[in-house]
């Protein structure tokens, strides 16, 4: 039900009096810390995947890491692999990681919003607040890891990343990708690597 091996559910049920679904949840917040846990570990295996659109007029390009050539072999990290390389086609994120969003997006996005503000009428105190309300969402929209999951709204690309390396037992990594449309160029100004 969880993906969880079964000594991990023994005790989880056991941690929550045979409960069901405090069971779930606490397998879950484990799952999540293990996957922190993990996050420190060399990433020096992986795969660079492809997927063009069909119409060939959109594709992406996209390395993700892991520490083991058998764990880049499974299906679930395959399936994973997969997942992202159509969301990115989907969503079209800037970048990865929300500190390689370039600057001057940022500063360009910040006037774009503190103008919007000021046009609202609010005390200059609030007109941060406002902004800085804006640019998290704008980031949210743009930052690979921050998207919400075309197959899965209610998840991250983050969560998702988590519960995959959960699962795995190993750390993973989401390190660049590009994403080509016929005619468009890159609004990052570069790959985002």
């Amino acid at each position: 039900m969880t993906g969880a091996g079964m000594m991990d559910c023994k005790r989880a049920l056991e941690e929550t009096d045979s409960d069901l679904e405090k069971a779930v949840d606490y397998l879950r917040t484990a799952g999540i810390a293990k996957a922190e846990q993990k996050a420190s570990r060399d990433t020096t295996e992986g795969v660079v995947a492809s997927y063009i659109h069909p119409g060939s007029k959109l594709g992406v390009l996209l390395e993700v890491k892991c520490e083991t050539d058998f764990v880049a072999k499974t299906d679930s990290f395959k399936q994973f692999v997969k997942d992202i390389t159509m969301h990115i086609a989907a969503a079209a994120p800037m970048v990865v990681h929300r500190d390689e969003m370039p600057q001057a997006i940022m500063d360009h996005e910040k006037q774009i919003y503190l103008e919007q503000a000021r046009q609202t009428g609010k005390p200059e105190n609030i007109l941060e607040k406002i902004v800085d309300g804006r640019l998290n969402k704008f980031l949210a929209e743009n930052v690979l890891l921050e998207q919400a999951f075309v197959k899965d709204p209610e998840k991250t690309i983050g969560g998702y990343l988590n519960e995959t390396v959960a699962g795995l037992g190993e750390n993973i990594a989401i390190a660049r990708f590009t994403r080509f449309q016929l005619g468009e160029t890159d609004p990052a100004g570069s790959d985002a690597d």
